[in-house]
């Protein structure tokens, strides 16, 4: 069953574009040692700011959540809560400096719109799992959870025990979306999709720069937990 998302909250579209992405990344000049890494990210990221994701500056209560478990290399990040109004991009020239906000993992303490601190990785999924119990406990229904991950990230065995758990707790609003950039040391015959699907939930692989067929599969999804894998072509040079 395809069920289409449609942003709720009152909102007003940025004037920022998807094209103005990289020169705003080109303004974050500090140590850029996992470039690739946010590259990588860097469509996912607009097409669920642009075209899911039901979120705002102002941070609703009954907002979606976005958790970014790939945490390094968060200039594509920033880049694009810049351009959805969360982050003044005056702040891009001190990236990465003493004092300045916006480290190399992004911390959810100084960074408006940023829902965790990550960068060590295999957190992201579990957190989102509890996230998405505590809002049905509360009786947020609508809110849906997302959470972005890399291949390589799934090495970690906390991963495995949020996915074996999600779908058996029933956990439809929760959504994850996995940067197949071939830096796993580990495949997964049929798959890395495979993993998710014997464990109950819905799945989906497409191409990670094509927005129309992400914005497809982003909006996709029924009874159950939903994993959309997003391949790229480029080598992440971590994670």
């Amino acid at each position: 069953m395809k069920q289409t998302q449609t942003r709720t909250q009152t909102q007003p579209r940025t004037t920022a574009r998807y094209d103005d992405l990289p020169a705003l990344m080109a303004r974050m000049t500090g140590d850029e040692k996992h470039a690739k890494a946010a590259t990588s990210t860097l469509d996912v990221l607009w097409v669920l700011y642009d075209r899911v994701l039901r979120v705002s500056p102002q941070m609703a209560e009954d907002r979606d959540r976005f958790y970014l478990s790939k945490g390094h290399g968060p200039m594509a990040y920033y880049a694009v809560l810049a351009a959805q109004g969360f982050v003044d991009p005056a702040e891009f020239e001190q990236f990465g400096a003493f004092r300045s906000p916006l480290g190399h993992h992004p911390d959810r303490m100084l960074v408006p719109g940023v829902e965790i601190s990550s960068g060590s990785l295999g957190h992201g999924l579990p957190l989102a799992v509890g996230t998405a119990l505590a809002l049905r406990a509360r009786g947020l229904l609508e809110p849906r959870v997302w959470v972005l991950l890399g291949d390589g990230e799934l090495d970690e065995g906390s991963n495995h025990e949020a996915i074996a758990y999600a779908a058996r707790a029933g956990l439809d609003r929760l959504g994850a979306v996995v940067i197949d950039n071939h830096s796993a040391t580990q495949g997964w015959p049929g798959g890395l999709e495979t993993r998710f699907a014997v464990e109950g939930w819905s799945t989906a692989r497409v191409d990670g720069r094509d927005h129309a067929a992400l914005e497809a599969a982003l909006t996709a999804g029924g009874t159950r937990p939903h994993l959309v894998v997003a391949e790229v072509d480029e080598i992440a040079d971590n994670h």
